[in-house]
């Protein structure tokens, strides 16, 4: 029997131990120009992560993007302990790939302490269960999806419902304010590891944030306009989470100059408790430009 996306998520996020700081994660060939980010920084945290007691969880990660990763090409993960605190443990990840590093992660481990507690409120939008799945949503826009989007649809390991309906041509998308909204969660139980939950929402969370960036200038699915790259990455975790659990990730970009867009994420659970704040900056390119 076949592996679920799910499992296969779980798989992928289980590296291979060379020596003890040293590790190898596989890299599917999923017929793309390059390896999924999101999947570089999930790996590299879960090296960081093996290199712990298990007992602090990570409070922090950022990372950058140097050279795109190539699909179906192992990837080695060097990790250097930067230090064992009372309280916080840090590690540096260097991501190589035929001999070249093509990402730099650092990691932050805290040992839950007591302390003063507020947050802002989410704001009010539908629940996942009257959304459609993305899947659905373009069916229902495009009469079928492509070969290439139903095989991807077929292994995508999350189900993904955008909170605003999906916007196909460019009078839609004029005047849009930069903001996206999805609600996620794994396809499937992800097992009870805390670090593979906080690994697996690593991965998540390059799926789709610089759709904020995009928002007011193109239709998010369809012909892009643009070569897109993420160039760093950062994350906060401020709860424990499960990723196979219902999640809402709240995207705005604040500002897209210079060839750039920034992106920033809230991750809230159904309760409407802040799980994680994420940042992103990202690429962007005129094609032939």
């Amino acid at each position: 029997m076949s592996e679920s996306p799910a499992e296969r998520l779980v798989d992928l996020l289980d590296l291979e131990r060379i020596e003890a700081d040293i590790f190898r994660g596989s890299s599917p060939q999923e017929h793309l120009q390059r390896v999924f980010g999101g999947q570089v920084a999930g790996q590299a945290l879960v090296a960081a992560g093996r290199t712990t007691d298990g007992e602090r969880p990570v409070h922090s990660l950022h990372a950058y993007f140097l050279r795109p990763g190539v699909p179906g090409v192992p990837i080695v993960y060097q990790v250097e302990r930067v230090r064992d605190g009372r309280s916080f443990t840090t590690r540096r990840v260097v991501a190589v790939q035929q001999g070249r590093t093509i990402f730099h992660l650092t990691a932050s481990f805290h040992a839950p302490e007591p302390g003063i507690e507020h947050q802002l409120p989410l704001r009010e939008l539908p629940r996942p269960e009257k959304l459609p799945k993305l899947a659905d949503e373009i069916r229902e826009h495009l009469g079928e999806l492509p070969e290439a989007l139903e095989r991807m649809a077929r292994r995508q390991p999350f189900d993904i419902r955008y909170v605003d309906r999906l916007r196909w041509t460019e009078d839609e998308v004029r005047g849009a304010e930069p903001r996206s909204a999805v609600w996620m969660r794994a396809v499937g139980p992800l097992g009870d590891d805390p670090l593979v939950h906080t690994c697996a929402l690593a991965y998540a969370s390059d799926m789709m944030l610089l759709d904020a960036v995009r928002v007011p200038v193109e239709p998010l699915w369809g012909p892009r306009g643009f070569d897109m790259a993420s160039l760093d990455h950062a994350m906060w975790f401020h709860r424990p989470f499960r990723t196979d659990e219902w999640f809402l990730y709240d995207q705005e970009s604040p500002i897209a100059t210079g060839g750039r867009g920034l992106a920033r994420g809230r991750i809230y659970d159904r309760a409407g408790r802040l799980l994680v704040s994420v940042v992103q900056e990202g690429l962007f390119r005129p094609h032939g430009g």
